[in-house]
């Protein structure tokens, strides 16, 4: 027998009446009432003051259709994404690391897929870029590749204003800045704080290169068109993606040429991006160089390569040619890089010509800035680098 909490507690000879259990709500009907009521004007509350509801919160239904071209409701972040490459490439975009060997710098890029390319040279067949002589273009299937038409040559069209004549009679330097079109702050600094004469030398990475090509060229810079190539301790050192390489055959190497010559318009000619193996073995490096004098396009040697054979294959091809004396800026300090300069001014008035090439470093634009300023009271011309090769052809 279970004894309840009233038995137990019921003094010792009497007994309790069992009373009756009612079973209550712990509210009234008029409460329950009250709460419905509650909720459905804070319901009401909430949809008028923060639904942007035109109908005044008169019945209604509403159907969601969205489309990306008319969605004002698009983040923001994705807008400012699709504005920022509706110039670049379509295809997938794709992060790479280029590791600089000497010194272990890392640095991410984003370059565009293939797919892209495609289709930027089947939907934009007029050049993004004013001044884009068409008919020095030829489709690639990466994309628009220089090629020679009607007896013009790009090296001679994209070639920068200079006074040669007066260029012929005195000691000349051109400069060429390179390493631009990754980083858009280095690159705009490059192309707005160094004079015109100064060429500029872009390399094929980064999410828009065409865009900043145009600009430099806007401003009437000569531009380059930077090409990697293998260096002796790739791919510990790794130029980027589609860098030419000694392991492959000509015709794939010369695939990866179109890849690069498409990435953007407008240049006089190409340049290695490092490269100290593949400028250094003829087999690999005849055909690019005659595949890139039958387009009219001219040959930069960075001069990092003791080795390189590209001045004798360049002389074979009859094609534009220099190789750059001094890096600048191979130490970036304000003592070291005047020093440099002192030393091209030496060499241009003992030869009548010299080349410098540089980084985009701040220190290094702003000392190349400040020199230049200086070179007319000494009695040396700044010309751009086509009228380095052409004065040097001619001599």
């Amino acid at each position: 027998m279970t004894e309840t909490a009233d038995e137990l507690s019921t003094p010792l000879g009497q007994k309790t009446e069992r009373k009756k259990r009612r079973f209550r709500l712990p509210f009234t009907a008029m409460q329950a009432l009250a709460v419905l009521l509650g909720l459905f004007l804070v319901g009401f509350l909430t949809v008028a003051l923060f639904v942007d509801n035109p109908l005044g919160g008169e019945p209604s239904a509403r159907v969601a259709l969205r489309t990306p071209a008319t969605d004002d409701r698009q983040p923001v972040a994705e807008k400012a994404a699709k504005s920022a490459s509706s110039q670049a490439p379509a295809g997938d975009n794709k992060t790479v690391t280029i590791i600089d060997g000497s010194s272990g710098k890392r640095q991410d890029i984003v370059i565009g897929g293939d797919a892209g390319d495609k289709a930027g040279a089947e939907s934009a067949p007029a050049s993004p870029m004013a001044g884009i002589d068409q008919r020095l273009l030829e489709k690639s299937r990466y994309g628009m590749i220089p090629v020679v038409a009607d007896g013009l040559k790009p090296f001679t069209v994209y070639a920068a204003d200079a006074d040669r004549i007066k260029a012929a009679k005195m000691p000349v330097i051109a400069i060429v800045v390179g390493g631009l079109g990754v980083g858009a702050a280095k690159t705009t600094d490059a192309i707005m704080k160094l004079p015109p004469a100064v060429t500029l030398a872009f390399t094929p990475y980064g999410a828009d290169p065409a865009k900043l090509a145009e600009r430099a060229r806007a401003q009437r810079h000569e531009i380059l068109l930077q090409v990697p190539m293998e260096p002796f301790d790739y791919p510990d050192n790794d130029p980027g993606p589609q860098t030419l390489l000694t392991t492959l055959t000509s015709e794939q190497n010369i695939d990866r040429l179109y890849w690069h010559l498409s990435r953007f318009q407008g240049y006089a000619g190409i340049a290695n991006f490092m490269g100290a193996r593949f400028t250094a073995t003829d087999t690999v490096m005849q055909p690019i160089i005659r595949e890139a004098a039958k387009r009219g396009l001219g040959y930069l040697d960075d001069g990092s390569s003791p080795r390189s054979s590209a001045g004798s294959l360049t002389a074979a091809q009859s094609m534009p040619f220099a190789k750059a004396d001094f890096t600048i800026d191979a130490v970036p300090t304000s003592a070291e890089i005047d020093r440099t300069l002192v030393k091209l001014e030496t060499l241009a008035k003992e030869r009548g010509t010299a080349v410098g090439v540089a980084s985009a470093l701040p220190i290094s634009i702003d000392r190349l800035a400040a020199w230049i300023k200086t070179l007319d009271s000494r009695g040396i011309m700044l010309v751009p680098l086509t009228t380095a090769m052409l004065k040097s052809k001619s001599g």
